[in-house]
């Protein structure tokens, strides 16, 4: 059915338009969509099997997503070793980055100084550098973690310098100096997930998905602040250009969070029908977006209002992560 759907969208795509574009990774049907942002179907794009994560490069020309190759980091499975690299005025893959014997490849983030991707995998845990330029990988790093996550660039004295990474299978951050590659862990809640730097690079953001909290870290110094409570099962953040209010969804009550960064105190709480598992916030701070992978539902939400906007249903079984909108001008 799936098959069916999407020879019809592709016999019908037209034209980008100056827009807003909503980039929907779809999980289960292994395609990366384009969306209005009143939720209307444009295209989709094939993309490596089970896909999770994926991050766009500063000028909005490129996706770069993670072919994991499994649905769940639980799942057994050997899994893919490739990033698909996406065109998105184009709409259509055109390239695929080897990660060659690491398998899994799950988070990814992209420096914008030198061009590089951080990507880790999960089979076996590890953190790679990825020249975005040249599409191949150029380091690779042992974290000394557990079912290494997501991942984040922080900066130092010459660029991004350093990458953090979310161990989910244990309980602490691992930091890798990405010249030397010396690693040290930080401490953080149980099953840490999401990663986040703020805007100005001060600090990071680890949602801990099984301890309902938020671990805030000092990138400079490399070690935890703070500690935000948030609802249950926090996964995914977001933040506004200014810094003040971070977003995060929470898997276990199904509602999406908004804290404010000033006083370190989640704010509001807006419940949604699907247990959201991603989340994004658009580059001028207004929109935040949210899936629900088994409700196949992708949620546009007012960030100011903390209100509910819209939701509109993907394809049935297509599983939904994350939601990225590229701006006009980007494209």
């Amino acid at each position: 059915m799936l098959r069916t759907y999407f020879l019809a969208v592709w016999v019908c795509m037209t034209a980008p338009a100056q827009e807003p574009t909503l980039l929907v990774l779809l999980k289960g049907a292994s395609a990366l969509a384009f969306y209005t942002m009143e939720g209307q179907l444009q295209a989709t794009v094939p993309v490596g099997q089970h896909p999770h994560e994926m991050v766009v490069s500063p000028d909005g020309r490129f996706a770069y997503i993670t072919d994991n190759g499994t649905m769940r980091i639980e799942n057994p499975g050997r899994g893919g070793n490739t990033v698909s690299v996406v065109d998105i005025a184009a709409r259509k893959r055109v390239d695929t980055i080897s990660t060659g014997r690491y398998r899994r490849p799950h988070g990814i983030a992209y420096d914008a100084r030198r061009h590089y991707l951080a990507v880790t995998t999960e089979a076996p845990d590890q953190l790679l550098l990825i020249d975005a330029r040249k599409r191949k990988v150029i380091a690779n790093f042992d974290p000394k973690g557990q079912t290494a996550h997501m991942v984040s660039f922080a900066p130092g004295k010459s660029g991004s310098e350093y990458a953090f990474v979310s161990n989910s299978g244990a309980n602490y951050l691992s930091v890798v100096q990405l010249t030397t590659g010396m690693t040290k862990t930080i401490p953080s809640g149980q099953r840490p997930e999401g990663s986040l730097v703020s805007p100005d690079g001060k600090e990071l953001y680890v949602s801990n998905r099984e301890s309902n909290t938020i671990t805030i870290v000092d990138t400079e110094r490399q070690a935890v602040i703070n500690t935000l409570p948030t609802g249950k099962g926090p996964v995914r953040l977001g933040i506004t250009p200014n810094g003040r209010t971070l977003v995060y969804a929470l898997m276990h009550e199904k509602a999406i969070g908004f804290a404010d960064m000033e006083t370190r105190r989640e704010k509001a709480r807006l419940h949604v029908e699907g247990v959201p598992i991603s989340l994004s916030v658009s580059a001028d701070g207004k929109y935040a977006f949210a899936s629900a992978e088994e409700q196949d539902t992708v949620y546009v939400i007012d960030v100011t209002g903390m209100k509910l906007i819209r939701k509109f249903q993907t394809a049935k079984g297509a599983g939904p992560d994350p939601a990225v909108l590229v701006m006009p001008g980007k494209e």
